[in-house]
């Protein structure tokens, strides 16, 4: 049975696949305005990806993990060269869209509550880290990676640095240094009659990431360094 919760990122997505293709998720955000999120873009082919995403599927390797799979594109590029991909995704409307797309291994629950399966490669793309929400449950979320981690395994994960959301005109910056991290945002999607509860997402710049994760007992690199300020960062257990 679907969820009872409002599921937009699932209805949008499995209306494109069966044929709306101007099928659009109003993206909320309490830092930025309203703005849409094609679902064509959540069906792209490899040489559609950028480059960051691209960097990230060609160093996957072993049993591949990717957390929130969404309509199963990364999981079909790596499929197509032959790794051994498990699309993980909590939408029950995006796993069948993923199955009939011709996923082998979906596997439809929360990464925090399924009983875990060692992995070698965790893929965490589309600034898949904001899974944990916040700073606080960054700790939570990296305990969690390693409880899906085979021995000698890896995360590739994709973030940003959105400080530049806070620049003024001048170039200075304005932050409440008594507030939340500036990385942590609220969203809310809409998409027809289904709208989500808000909900907190984190944006990480990399040498905090790299903090938290010597915490969490990872190593931290910085693999790639896009000029919007997106990166691509590998942990690996110390």
């Amino acid at each position: 049975m679907l969820s009872e919760k409002p599921d937009p990122m699932g209805a949008a997505i499995k209306a494109y696949w069966e044929g709306n293709k101007k099928a659009s998720i109003t993206v909320y955000s309490d830092q930025m305005e309203a703005d849409e999120l094609p679902a064509a873009y959540l069906f792209r082919e490899f040489a559609e990806m950028p480059e960051r995403e691209q960097l990230a599927l060609n160093l996957a390797t072993g049993r591949v993990l990717d957390v929130g799979a969404g309509a199963g594109s990364h999981a079909l590029a790596l499929q197509a060269r032959g790794v051994e991909v498990t699309a993980l995704e909590i939408s029950e409307r995006a796993t069948q869209v993923q199955k009939a797309r011709g996923v082998k291994n979906v596997l439809p629950g929360d990464f925090f509550t399924l009983p875990p399966a060692p992995h070698d490669t965790l893929l965490l793309l589309m600034n898949g880290i904001g899974l944990a929400g916040t700073l606080e449950g960054l700790p939570d979320f990296l305990a969690t990676c390693k409880k899906w981690l085979a021995p000698g395994g890896q995360i590739l994960l994709e973030s940003s640095d959105i400080l530049y959301l806070y620049e003024e005109e001048d170039g200075s910056v304005l932050l409440d240094l008594n507030g939340a991290y500036y990385g942590e945002l609220t969203y809310l999607m809409e998409f027809g009659q289904e709208r989500s509860e808000p909900f907190p997402w984190l944006f990480i710049n990399f040498d905090l990431l790299q903090e938290y994760a010597q915490e969490a007992g990872f190593n931290a690199e910085l693999l790639l360094q896009e000029e919007d300020d997106h990166y691509i960062a590998r942990l690996t257990l110390a």
